[in-house]
């Protein structure tokens, strides 16, 4: 199971707390974690990622064992820990304005 931490607003949204979990079969990327959370949660379709691009939206982030992948290709291999479950994926609302 792939350990995921969503932002508040996405916990609110969700009506979740805390960690959630996903399945994800075979390599784990950004683009498949993405996918089983919106297939878990479809109310959070469209918030991460733009619905027709499947682009990332500008502010948000992912982050996972203390790096920024935010700019990471969606297909690209997720680190062995996350994977494995011992760290979390995190999703996190960037802050914007000044």
């Amino acid at each position: 199971m792939i350990r995921v931490v969503l932002p508040p607003h996405l916990r609110t949204l969700a009506r979740v707390s805390g960690e959630v979990e996903v399945e994800v079969g075979g390599e784990v990327t950004q683009r498949l974690v993405l996918d089983a959370i919106e297939e878990r949660f479809p109310m959070l379709r469209g918030t991460m990622r733009d619905r027709q691009t499947g682009k990332r939206r500008p502010l948000v982030r992912f982050f996972a064992c203390e790096e920024d992948l935010s700019n990471e290709a969606p297909d690209a291999p997720l680190p062995d820990r996350v994977a494995k479950g011992e760290e979390p994926f995190l999703i996190v609302g960037a802050m914007a304005g000044g």
